[in-house]
């Protein structure tokens, strides 16, 4: 049941450690079938050096094991929560990376102080709030991906496709898993940038009109940056 999917998210997975964002089993990636409704999604635990696709568990809108011999990740209800508000994306990532994290343990958004940001993210990445008792008691995963979305009730989900988890660590998403991963790399390395560019200069400002024209020129009506089919 979507070997194909299986394989991409598998891929996937893998990709995020050939890009230095996962160490031990610390992430995730999973992948949405529009047709059926169904997430495939890397079973809990795994080291990824011995990863195959067997250790892909197909779930449903409800996390309930369609197919597989393993349990999904634990931050599966994240993942879902995600795709049920968010239908556009159809991937969805989340890693300890060492950069994105360390913002997200300082509580702050990264702020889009450049062109690589903005080619990407419109806006500054944004830093969750707080969650409350209930929160991390309760439903904590599925209520993790609900703060998520209420950070989201005044942005575009995609023209900004990542999110740092106060205290915890960022999550990033696409139309399918390879750009999800794509742009948990791309978050990363702006962390680390605005990280350096801050240590350099405190004060530091960005200009308006680079950020609307870096993003337009790929994101917009009239985009020109890259080949025919550049989803990236």
């Amino acid at each position: 049941m979507l070997e194909k999917f299986k394989k991409e998210v598998l891929k996937a997975n893998l990709d995020l450690v050939k890009h230095g964002l996962v160490v031990l089993t610390w992430g995730n990636v999973s992948a949405l079938d529009h047709k059926s409704g169904l997430v495939v999604i890397k079973a809990s635990g795994i080291p990824y050096d011995r990863m195959t696709d067997d250790d892909m568990v197909v779930v449903d809108p409800y996390g309930r094991v369609v197919e597989g011999r393993r349990r999904p990740s634990s931050d599966t209800p994240t993942h879902l929560a995600l795709y049920k508000a968010f239908p556009e994306i159809g991937g969805v990532v989340h890693t300890h990376s060492t950069y994105a994290t360390a913002w997200a343990q300082a509580g702050l958004s990264i702020p889009n102080i450049g062109t690589t940001h903005a080619d990407y993210f419109h806006d500054d990445i944004p830093c969750t709030a707080d969650m409350t008792e209930a929160e991390v008691m309760e439903k904590y995963e599925w209520e993790t991906g609900n703060i998520i979305i209420e950070r989201f009730k005044e942005m575009n989900p995609m023209h900004t496709p990542g999110v740092l988890v106060k205290g915890h660590g960022p999550f990033a998403w696409g139309v399918d898993a390879e750009s999800a991963v794509h742009h948990a790399v791309v978050m990363e390395q702006v962390a680390k940038m605005a990280s350096i560019a801050y240590a350099l200069n405190p004060g530091l400002t960005m200009n308006p009109l680079l950020i609307e024209k870096h993003f337009l020129r790929k994101h917009g009506p009239d985009a020109y940056y890259g080949q025919t089919g550049h989803k990236k």
